[in-house]
């Protein structure tokens, strides 16, 4: 038994044995932090391993944090703060090594990725968040956000695109993510199972793996195209396979289960996004959409229209079965959007006051409230928990001003544009050609949820943000360098 325990365990995907034992060493010491109130106790089954890698082997530091996104936990600090256990000490860990290791090595790095027109105007996004900064009524709380963003763009973008650079190492990355992902789905999904899988059991069974179920519905969303990639590469009816297969459809379910209205359009749009793709129309797409976006202002703000739309204060409560959230939802009785509307109002007042530089990063909650309409208000709008304004795109326009605003959807168009044209060139490359269309479907799916979330600087969602777009770059300098040999 020992035996064919010891070769299962050897023949498992490069990396999985050591992911699984740490997996479960994390989930345990979780567990124990969790049920003594000790959280600190979460963080003990990597100091160890933090310190030996940092010394030795920084590469396999960034491996770890990968296995630690899907188990990370938030944990409340003193004085209003918070982290992320294990991943934010790694995250700014790895940025300083790896700052230190680019400066080390500094003219034998090659400059392509420095120079590429995405990692460009990824730094000109930096730069301008940089700009409000200085600039913020609370610079304290806007220098937190800008170096949370630096940190999430030197490890997730500068490190992925240093290690992640061709089928092998995306193969790597996706295997030490998956198992400890597959661990949380299934305890999840157990705890669900046992409560029924009922609309108000979603919101206990979360901690400590996932704030709220949006947020687990988002990082099953923005990995469920890396699932379906991996299953049409494997060999079928080989034990991958079986694996894949019964993970696809156990993540759609758990998707179904999460009762979550954004994950379901997300995925919509990401099902169209992979026909503008593959038929180029991107571009149409984008335009569209801006042009869609333009009138929609431009009636709701015409003679205040949207006051036309405020709530009914009274019938405008939370809902205990979705079905009713579903149907309240299109009669704008529901809490939750209404909440929403409510905050977005106010971020319309907010950013004519100041267009150019807005109130600087991080400060929505901190100035929205005397910009409210109180005909949108509704009974959680005391917001005790200073919680955002629920639209990254709103949350930029308010505190980076209209120039920060343009800058970000200029930075997605171009990313879609320049990643529709390197899917049709790898053509004669078949398998970068599926890594290409799978980023940028998840890519898609991360766009879809800032729509009416906030959640870029999540650990979760804003890691596989700056992933995708790191080996996104890779597959065109990879073209790059392909050229440059046939010269």
């Amino acid at each position: 038994m020992l035996a064919k325990l010891r070769t299962w365990y050897t023949d498992l995907p490069t990396g999985a044995g050591l992911v699984l034992a740490f997996t479960g060493l994390v989930l345990a010491a979780v567990l124990v932090a969790v049920a003594s109130g000790y959280y600190f106790l979460a963080a003990a089954p990597v100091l160890g391993l933090v310190v030996y890698l940092a010394i030795v082997d920084f590469r396999q530091l960034y491996w770890l944090l990968i296995a630690a996104i899907p188990i990370s936990t938030e944990i409340a600090l003193p004085n209003g703060l918070g982290t992320d256990l294990p991943t934010e000490p790694l995250i700014v860990g790895l940025m300083l090594l790896f700052g230190v290791f680019v400066l080390q090595h500094l003219s034998r790095l090659s400059t392509d990725l420095l120079r590429h027109p995405i990692t460009l105007l990824l730094l000109l996004h930096v730069g301008w968040i940089a700009c409000t900064t200085l600039t913020s009524d609370l610079f304290v709380v806007s220098f937190k956000f800008l170096l949370a963003k630096i940190w999430y763009v030197v490890t997730f973008y500068g490190l992925t695109a240093y290690l992640v650079r061709n089928e092998t190492d995306f193969r790597r990355l996706f295997w030490i993510f998956f198992w400890p992902f597959l661990a949380v789905v299934v305890i999840v999904m157990t705890r669900h199972a046992l409560l029924g899988f009922s609309f108000q059991g979603i919101h206990s069974i979360m901690h400590p793996f996932q704030r709220n179920h949006v947020n687990y519905a988002a990082t099953l969303a923005i990995f469920y195209p890396f699932l379906l990639m991996m299953l049409g590469q494997a060999r079928r009816w080989s034990w991958q396979y079986l694996l894949l297969l019964g993970t696809v459809l156990l993540v759609f379910v758990a998707i179904y289960f999460s009762f979550t209205r954004a994950a379901y359009v997300a995925l919509f749009a990401a099902a169209g996004m992979y026909y503008v793709i593959r038929w180029r129309l991107t571009r149409v797409a984008l335009l569209g959409t801006g042009l869609a976006v333009v009138l929609s202002v431009v009636y709701f703000v015409h003679e205040n229209t949207y006051l036309d739309y405020a709530p009914n204060f009274d019938r405008t409560i939370s809902h205990e079965q979705f079905d009713n959230l579903i149907e309240a939802t299109y009669k704008m009785e529901d809490i939750s959007t209404m909440e929403r509307v409510y905050r977005w109002v106010a971020a319309g007042h907010m950013a004519p006051e100041r267009p150019l530089l807005g109130w600087g990063p991080g400060n929505f909650v901190n100035f929205y409230k005397p910009f409210a309409v109180t005909s949108f208000q509704t009974y959680v709008s005391d917001n005790p928990e200073k919680s955002g304004i629920h639209s990254y795109y709103f949350m930029t326009l308010v505190e980076q001003g209209i120039p920060g605003l343009l800058l970000f959807l200029a930075f997605l168009a171009i990313v879609f544009i320049h990643g529709e044209g390197l899917y049709h060139r790898l053509a004669d490359h078949p398998c970068r050609q599926q890594m290409v269309m799978t980023l940028l479907l998840s890519l898609t799916i991360i766009a879809a949820f800032l729509i009416i979330n906030d959640q870029l600087e999540n650990d979760k969602v804003g890691s596989f943000f700056f992933i995708n777009l790191a080996i996104l770059v890779n597959q065109d300098l990879f073209l790059l360098r392909e050229k440059r040999k046939a010269a």
